[in-house]
């Protein structure tokens, strides 16, 4: 599937299971790392496993598997990695300290000025 669809639909079951403040960033022209960074927030940690469980369960539903996972026992901050798309679902805390979008969004930026 085309990374711009990937994301997507990642996006789709994001919003449709209430993630909070999600925001996609193409990072394809900075990074070899993937195409796109996902983002969110959960509201407590339950919520954290609910979006990463149907995110998986969605996308295995159309035979794509999650490639590496990470963070998922302490609901934290998950990471899901699909190749061309990696998922950060945050606990509102550990979103604000890493603070991602910035550092990510500075690097698009400067690369297009």
């Amino acid at each position: 599937m085309e990374p711009n669809k990937l994301a997507e639909k990642i996006s789709g079951v994001l919003e449709d299971k209430k993630a909070k403040d999600m925001k996609t960033i193409d990072i394809g022209d900075i990074t070899i790392l993937a195409d796109y960074f996902i983002i969110c927030s959960g509201t407590s940690t339950p919520h954290i496993k609910t979006l990463a469980d149907e995110i998986e369960k969605k996308m295995e539903e159309q035979d794509i598997k999650v490639l590496h996972k990470e963070g998922y026992n302490s609901a934290r901050w998950v990471l899901l990695d699909y190749g061309s798309v990696v998922v950060h679902i945050f606990h509102e805390e550990e979103r604000a300290f890493y603070n991602l979008e910035r550092l990510w969004v500075d690097g698009v930026m400067k690369l297009r000025e």
